[in-house]
């Protein structure tokens, strides 16, 4: 593959390698619904999503839907979603959360970001995460991840999610925000470390101006 000579060409090369290395772009925590990925979203803050999987079974037992949850005591759900971290904060946002769904939404997730980021415990990144993967609608969330490997690849040099999401979504269609920021996930967990990058694994390293492979110098003729 030859070397796009644009930050946009780079993008687009970025996603099309990654798209061929994780086909199946999967939000890896586990859930039924909108509701409960973005409840199981807050939770993941902070916390591992592996974690969170290991909470959630019992948090939606007891608490299956809004009006449920809106209601719950505090004490209860604190111990409940305990292992998660910030427990305290998680507890009254989710309650937050699910009030806000009962008055202010029917009981529904709402679809809009601008709707979704009023809701207790949410922001861009929580919203773009129910937008994308609940509702299938455009939505790039910036993680830690998303943010490291996009400032390594060239693709920013902001450390702002806000400014880093548009700056993506500028040089992606909107159709593969969602996937493009899953699969980046992905490859972040697994490949490009923020210590101890894989370089020498990496199926970007030829793309990347981050890479610790040495690189031959050219002589001239």
């Amino acid at each position: 593959m030859g070397t796009p000579r644009t930050p946009k060409g780079r993008a687009r090369a970025i996603a099309t390698l990654l798209a061929e290395e994780y086909p199946e772009a999967v939000c890896e925590l586990d859930h039924r619904n909108p509701f409960e990925l973005l409840a199981a979203t807050i939770l993941s803050a902070q916390c591992t999503d592996a974690r969170v999987n290991m909470v959630t079974p019992a948090l939606f037992a007891r608490y299956p839907d809004p009006p449920s949850l809106a209601g719950a005591d505090l004490p209860e759900l604190e111990e409940i979603i305990r292992s998660t971290g910030f427990y305290q904060s998680k507890a009254k946002n989710l309650v937050g959360m699910a009030q806000a769904l009962v008055e202010r939404f029917g009981g529904e997730v709402p679809t809009k970001l601008e709707d979704l980021v009023t809701l207790a415990g949410v922001g861009r990144k929580t919203g773009n995460v129910v937008r994308s993967v609940a509702f299938d609608l455009p939505g790039l969330p910036v993680d830690t991840h998303v943010l490291r490997l996009s400032k390594r690849l060239g693709l920013t040099a902001s450390d702002d999610p806000v400014k880093v999401e548009a700056e993506l979504g500028a040089l992606l269609p909107r159709k593969e925000w969602g996937d493009f920021s899953l699969r980046t996930i992905l490859h972040g967990r697994r490949v490009c470390d923020a210590r101890k990058p894989r370089c020498t694994e990496c199926l970007l390293e030829p793309l990347c101006p981050s890479s610790l492979v040495p690189r031959k110098r050219r002589t001239r003729a």
